[in-house]
């Protein structure tokens, strides 16, 4: 049985791909796109993806409260979050952000996406 199959561990233990994931997700939302590898922008994606839905949703105190918990460092993302990204997406199902691809990465080949909002 494989369990914990459903994320990567994108080669870091689980305190630092955390804090990896929400300082992404922090400057996803500050400056609209952010461009690290492709496996990176597919995790960063999941997560982004639930910060937004969360928002959208609703914008009482338990949801930004909620949003609070899950990326702690930055005040003003979560209110740009609440105020300016997730309203744009109240009336869309889902897919709030697309991945380009830019090829590899000259020092190691690596396979590098921007990550955007749609």
């Amino acid at each position: 049985m494989r369990h914990l199959s459903g994320k990567k561990k994108l080669n870091l233990k689980h305190s630092h791909r955390k804090a990896y994931m929400r300082n992404q997700v922090i400057h996803l939302i500050n400056y609209g796109h952010i461009t690290t590898t492709l496996a990176g922008a597919k995790e960063i994606r999941r997560f982004a993806e639930k910060m937004v839905t969360l928002a959208a949703k609703s914008s009482d105190f338990n949801a930004k409260r909620r949003a609070k918990q899950l990326l702690p460092y930055s005040d003003v993302a979560l209110k740009k979050l609440f105020e300016e990204v997730a309203p744009q997406y109240t009336d869309r199902p889902g897919g709030y952000t697309r991945i380009l691809r830019l090829g590899r990465r000259a020092s190691d080949s690596a396979s590098m996406a921007r990550l955007q909002w749609v």
